[in-house]
């Protein structure tokens, strides 16, 4: 379970999140929709523990990772969640299969068995054919997808998906959906993406919209 519990955070001084609380229960698929501005990335953010509250907590399986040091919150992405970032953000020098392999080899892997497992899900994923072209050789969706690969690598409880497909063509943008939906749920791990795209949200069982920093409770609801 991922829940964030009274967060409260500010850049400078402007307040971006306010008091705001949220429960994914395990193995749940949430969408987060809001106006541009709404807080909905910087919530996805603290969730991650890339951002510190300056108020309130971040609990992982009941475990306050708020007061965690910037190398412990780290340590614990790499082995307990996985995030999918709007454009990617691949390691430009690397090859796609590298890229996935990345997770794999920090948490212990061989390069041998990390190569094998990335293939493999590169292959799923239907970008195979280019596993050992670097990102600046493929298209956007190819890419997207390598990235959607890196995250769920190493089976991860919880994936964090910042507007994962808001660059993507209509055809591209359907198929990494679908597969980072599907392969989510195969892992059983907790799914929440961020979107402003209604056909992106109907692909969720429930939906959470913010408004000025806050849930709008009035207007959460269940999609199907």
């Amino acid at each position: 379970m991922l829940e964030a519990d009274g967060v409260t955070l500010t850049y400078g001084a402007t307040t971006a999140l306010r008091d705001v609380s949220l429960t994914l229960a395990p193995g749940s698929r949430t969408a987060l929709m809001g106006q541009s501005g709404s807080g909905k990335s910087s919530l996805l953010h603290c969730l991650a523990g890339v951002l510190v509250p300056d108020h309130g907590r971040i609990l992982l399986d009941g475990q306050d990772v708020t007061g965690l040091s910037d190398r412990e919150r780290s340590r614990l992405r790499l082995e307990r969640l996985g995030v999918v970032f709007q454009f990617g953000d691949l390691v430009p020098e690397l090859t796609l299969a590298e890229n996935v392999m990345l997770p794999l080899q920090l948490l212990g892997a061989g390069r041998a068995a990390a190569r094998g497992r990335a293939l493999e899900l590169l292959g799923e994923l239907g970008v195979a054919d280019v596993a050992d072209s670097r990102t600046g050789a493929v298209s956007g969706g190819q890419a997207q997808r390598a990235a959607v690969a890196r995250a769920l690598v190493h089976e991860p409880r919880v994936v964090l998906a910042d507007e994962p497909t808001g660059s993507l063509d209509t055809v591209n943008a359907e198929a990494v959906l679908d597969a980072m939906v599907a392969l989510s749920g195969r892992i059983g791990a907790t799914l929440l993406v961020v979107t402003h795209d209604n056909l992106v949200a109907s692909h969720f069982d429930d939906l959470v919209l913010m408004r000025d920093g806050a849930i709008d409770s009035s207007r959460t609801a269940t999609v199907r």
